[in-house]
């Protein structure tokens, strides 16, 4: 099948339109929360500490849900565990709207209200992940991958944008759009249909629940593709000082804080649309740790930058090397993976880039606290690329991997 065929085939299939305006209209929601969530929070306290603290109290639920999430996704209709985990998220934005309105929301209360998002986000994100690869046959899921990060791309350059602009006019009416966009997806999930038949679904048992851990570690290439992701990316958690960066080191405002929120994903669109057309085709384990290598020295660079433009130009190379990442790890544990299991390898891979993300922030909002917001950056940036140096020596299966194509037997 040649490249212009099968980008054809992927953009006229219908539930993939659909999947991919739902993964637009969740992320956006969720960037333009990010944004008046993280600046409200700084306004209130003048804390990293705190910054750290929303980073957190997203994550914990991801942690403690992720056996009973990836066991719902296996054995329930995917699209309707995502409409109501989407929905729940949908109420925890009209309640941030609500408080803002009302003049009761502390950051207490905004603590509280992102559990619940972070809650339901443990349930969506590994869900619709593992609905993917059932909407298509695997010879397009490589290009399927770069699609859906495509569009979550799309959303993180729109949705911060959009929300900073938006904040300008006070937090609720963010909170506001953001909850009108989350019940949008919800009803563009619901019209999704699946082309591949479900599996059988095994008995829930202690075995059962636990298999996605036992798969995962009985795979060292897959295993050292997650915990890649994990360690870079809890050590480059630059994002998640953006707010002190705008306020304290760039002098900006909220809408500036916007555009650096944006820049990541400008670079990552771009590599994603290329790959969605031309997806790599050798030497897939090198170019991955090649790219994690480049997201530690762009999280360098940003962390000495006093230059606004600077910085943007290193947050736009740092969302490329992550996307070259994020596309190869997605697809080579996705076609690795039995769909019977998909929930429950997702639901684990997700609390992984949870806690890269989220436990990220916080590693990086509490040394930013103890030493200081340039100094916590510097160390990240330089971190990562031990981790790559390291994990080249732990795991040669992942950096001997070559290509990326459906396994010959599940």
């Amino acid at each position: 099948m040649t490249s212009a065929i099968a980008s054809e085939q992927l953009l006229h299939h219908r539930s993939f339109r659909l999947f991919w305006l739902a993964s637009v209209a969740s992320t956006i929601a969720l960037q333009m929360q990010i944004v008046a969530v993280g600046w409200q929070v700084y306004q209130l306290t003048h804390s990293a500490f705190d910054l750290g603290i929303v980073g957190l109290v997203q994550f914990i639920p991801s942690l403690f849900l992720v056996f009973v999430v990836g066991h719902v996704a296996d054995r329930y209709d995917r699209r309707q565990v995502a409409r109501f985990s989407i929905l729940v998220e949908a109420v925890a934005a009209g309640l941030l709207a609500a408080g803002s309105i009302g003049g009761w929301l502390n950051k207490e209360a905004i603590f509280a209200i992102v559990f619940v998002i972070g809650a339901g986000r443990a349930f969506s994100k590994p869900t619709m992940t593992a609905l993917l690869p059932t909407l298509m046959q695997p010879s397009l899921l490589p290009r399927a991958v770069a699609g859906s990060a495509s569009a979550t791309q799309v959303a993180i350059i729109v949705g911060p944008a959009i929300g900073g602009f938006l904040y300008v006019a006070g937090p609720s009416a963010v909170y506001l759009s953001s909850c009108a966009m989350f019940v949008l997806c919800s009803v563009l999930v619901s019209l999704i249909k699946v082309e591949t038949p479900p599996a059988k679904r095994e008995n829930a048992t202690l075995k059962s629940v636990f298999a996605g851990i036992a798969y995962i570690r009985s795979k060292p290439a897959i295993f050292g593709a997650i915990s890649l992701d994990l360690f870079a990316v809890l050590l480059g958690g630059a994002t998640a000082l953006l707010p002190v960066y705008a306020h304290d080191i760039l002098q900006t405002n909220s809408v500036g804080l916007g555009l650096l929120r944006s820049a990541p994903a400008v670079g990552a669109l771009s590599v994603a649309l290329f790959l969605a057309r031309n997806p790599l085709k050798g030497r897939i384990g090198r170019t991955m740790f090649i790219a994690v290598a480049i997201f530690g020295c762009a999280t360098i660079v940003f962390g000495i930058s006093h230059s606004f433009v600077l910085s943007l130009a290193a947050l736009v190379v740092l969302g490329a090397s992550d996307m070259i990442s994020v596309v190869v790890r997605s697809t080579f544990v996705q076609l690795e993976t039995p769909d019977a299991m998909r929930g429950r390898v997702s639901a684990v891979n997700s609390v992984f880039i949870g806690t890269s993300n989220q436990l990220g922030e916080f590693e990086s909002g509490l040394t930013a606290a103890w030493l200081g917001a340039v100094p916590a950056v510097l160390i990240g940036g330089i971190g990562t690329l031990l981790v790559v140096v390291v994990w080249i020596r732990l795991f040669p299966q992942l950096f001997q991997v070559d290509r990326l194509a459906p396994a010959d037997k599940k």
